[in-house]
């Protein structure tokens, strides 16, 4: 099939060119920032970022489809004032800013109020910005232009956008300020959509040509689109969330799997230089297979006859050696769908059509991801079985090929098929190795949870994803002991045994297991504050913290910031801040707002307690920066791990107005006892920059 030549049309693809790069540059520069905006109210867990993911595929998809019924449909002038009148509609919504309708109150499923809030906040511009890549292309293609290169262009726009936000924007201006110039450049580009339109106004539209039979895909080719485009997108997703939740819950680690996806399509649509077929199909088996042979918890330990592979699987099991594995097998694995849909994308009269399915195909891996695994699935098996459906459209691809010449390529294809058969059956059998005896598992909006005993029995634990929150024994003469970062010796463990001895009033961000309970005496009121509604069913039935506490106990479902700004000041003896998010704590919580409101509800001479333990964060300097803002005492209490006593080695900030707290005796001569660094960052809710806090 001939397709128009490069360069044999009319006019220049320059200002198609910047109108695409702008586009999609501020498509991807949104995304983050709309992140942000929707932090304080739905909490830090990694199930926001894939719900506002799911958003924005979903209207990727809703935009294309526009750009094919108006192409298809519409001529050229009818398409301009539709459009145009869209997006001067759309310039009312500006600049962005939350709907306070939506915000959450109390517990249950954010999962529709989220999305309706996105929907409010940034759905017109977005899903406008959305249809420029099809729709521009389009109108390039009634030139006689060829107008793929321009798909490659908007992804390295995508890729640009995405990685300048954290390393540019994010640490010099507040959310404010990224709003109206977000906003600025999308008026910008609004313009230069109308001069676009104007400078294409002569012509015949596509959609006013009648189209030859034979030129026109057949339906089985088009569903090949939708799958070669849904892998990648499921892959993406489950990488992401298995790199940020149970390898390094490094806050940004999503950044460099989404941007080795957008380099696929980059570099698969730039032209045919850059996709090997053999090379890449050739690595995509290799890769998948350690992947999927990875997840095993015992990985790390499989004897394996030599030791040059006992010390490979050693590395591959470490944080850098998951890293690597699994961005580079997702890199493999987008390169050979991406550029098997490249090798396959249709003349440019229907490329509106492709765009489509590439559009619907990557908002039903997506969607897999974010709506049917969580509730399909007790733990993360969208990652196994991404990986499956990785070695079966690879399969689909050699299989696929026609006539007697590619007799061996469908045997690659069936030999493709059975490691994806094998790799699916290997998924279900993962948690068959583990070392560790579930007790009971569940899983939502807010991630998987999963309660598990020791191979003797003797010690019971809550995690999320490879973080614990919290164990206990289960000797019946250590129960009550409270075990892991709140030990006796911990900071919060010290905080309370230096409180007056009058009944106190605790409160605590973050339930777990329920630990603290165990500090419970007659007469005390303890209230935990929690955000996941599935943490208290298992700490009540799988723990005994809560139940056997001698203080009166009760739980606040809901974002603990939200709760407390909703209360009466509650006048607390200690205020524990742990909400851990895997293994962070969710920024909203350390902004000089949030230390405002924690004060409120802390009676004079109260203590509040902030948990700073963290691998990848250094949390410090940003618990310095209210304490010198308001002026309060604080002391860091370092503590070490104890496998004999189930003690987890911690970090607590302690801070108080009451300087004489501190000369209690649990502090004098205390080795574990160090003062606050000097260093200070302020967060606020409108700017935080994370790169500043990495260790």
């Amino acid at each position: 099939m001939a397709e128009p030549s490069e360069g044999g049309a009319e006019g220049s693809l320059r200002l198609p060119a910047v109108t695409i790069f702008l586009s999609a540059f501020l498509l991807f520069q949104v995304q983050p920032l709309v992140g942000k905006l929707v932090l304080p109210w739905f909490g830090g867990s990694a199930g926001v970022w894939t719900t506002c993911l799911l958003f924005f595929q979903a209207l990727l998809l809703l935009g294309y489809l526009y750009a094919h019924l108006v192409v298809r449909h519409l001529s050229h002038r009818a398409q301009v004032r539709l459009h145009g009148g869209l997006l001067l509609a759309a310039l009312l919504t500006l600049p962005l800013r939350l709907h306070p309708f939506f915000r959450p109150a109390g517990g249950g499923e954010p999962l529709g109020r989220l999305l309706l809030l996105l929907a409010l906040t940034v759905g017109p511009p977005y899903l406008l910005l959305s249809t420029t890549g099809p729709l521009v292309q389009a109108w390039v293609a009634r030139r006689g232009r060829v107008p793929y290169r321009l798909f490659a262009l908007s992804n390295l726009a995508s890729m640009l956008a995405l990685l300048s936000y954290p390393l540019v924007v994010e640490p010099f201006l507040p959310l404010k300020a990224q709003s109206w110039l977000w906003s600025a450049g999308f008026t910008t580009f609004v313009g230069l959509v109308y001069s676009l339109a104007r400078a294409n106004a002569h012509g015949v539209s596509p959609g006013e040509v009648e189209a030859d039979p034979v030129d026109r895909p057949r339906t089985s080719l088009k569903l090949l689109w939708i799958a070669f485009a849904a892998v990648p997108s499921l892959l993406l997703m489950a990488v992401t969330t298995h790199l940020s939740t149970n390898v390094a819950p490094i806050p940004f680690l999503w950044v460099l799997p989404l941007a080795l996806y957008l380099l696929s399509f980059i570099l698969c649509f730039e032209g045919t230089r850059w996709y090997h077929r053999g090379l890449f199909l050739g690595l995509l088996p290799v890769l998948i297979t350690l992947m999927s042979l990875s997840l095993r918890p015992d990985f790390r330990s499989m004897d394996h006859p030599f030791e040059a592979i006992r010390s490979a699987a050693s590395w591959l099991a470490s944080v850098r050696g998951q890293v690597l594995l699994f961005t580079t097998g997702l890199f493999v694995a987008c390169m050979v769908a991406h550029g098997e849909l490249a090798r396959r994308r249709p003349h440019p009269r229907f490329l509106t059509g492709f765009y489509l399915r590439l559009s619907l195909g990557g908002a039903l891996g997506g969607g897999f991801v974010a709506l049917a695994a969580p509730r399909l699935f007790t733990t993360y098996l969208e990652l196994p079985l991404g990986l499956a459906a990785a070695a079966a459209v690879a399969g689909l691809s050699l299989a696929w090929e026609l006539g007697p010449n590619h007799r061996w390529q469908r045997i690659l294809g069936g030999l493709f098929g059975l490691l994806a058969l094998g790799l699916g059956i290997h998924a279900f059998r993962l948690d068959k190795n583990a070392d560790k005896v579930m007790v009971a598992r569940g899983r939502n909006f807010y991630g998987t949870l999963a309660v598990y005993d020791n191979p003797g029995h003797t010690w019971r634990a809550l995690a999320h994803g490879t973080i614990t929150h919290g164990g206990q024994f289960l000797d019946p003469t250590k129960a009550d002991h409270p075990a892991t970062y709140y030990s006796l010796d911990s900071g919060v463990g010290l905080a309370i045994a230096s409180l007056d001895q009058r009944p106190r009033k605790l409160g605590v961000v973050g339930l777990g297991t329920g630990s603290l309970a165990a500090y419970g005496r007659p007469g005390d009121k303890i209230r935990f504050y929690e955000i996941n509604p599935l943490v208290e069913p298992l700490a009540r039935r799988y723990f005994t913290f809560l139940g056997r506490s001698k203080a009166a106990t009760e739980v606040v479902l809901g974002d603990a910031r939200l709760s407390l700004e909703a209360e009466a000041p509650q006048g607390y003896d200690l205020l524990a801040i742990d909400a851990f998010s895997s293994d962070a704590i969710p920024v909203h919580l350390l902004t000089r707002e949030a230390f405002t409101l924690y004060f409120r509800h802390l009676a004079p001479g109260g203590v509040l307690a902030v948990h700073v333990s963290n691998r990848y964060l250094e949390l410090q300097p940003v618990v310095r920066a209210s304490v010198d803002a308001f002026g309060w005492k604080a002391l860091v209490v370092d503590t070490d791990s104890d496998a004999e006593e189930g003690t987890y080695g911690s970090t607590w900030v302690l801070m108080t107005r009451d300087g004489g707290f501190f000369e209690h005796p649990a502090f004098l001569d205390n080795e574990d006892v160090k003062p606050l660094p000097s260093k200070a960052l302020l967060w606020r809710d409108d700017f935080s920059n994370l790169f500043r806090v990495l260790k």
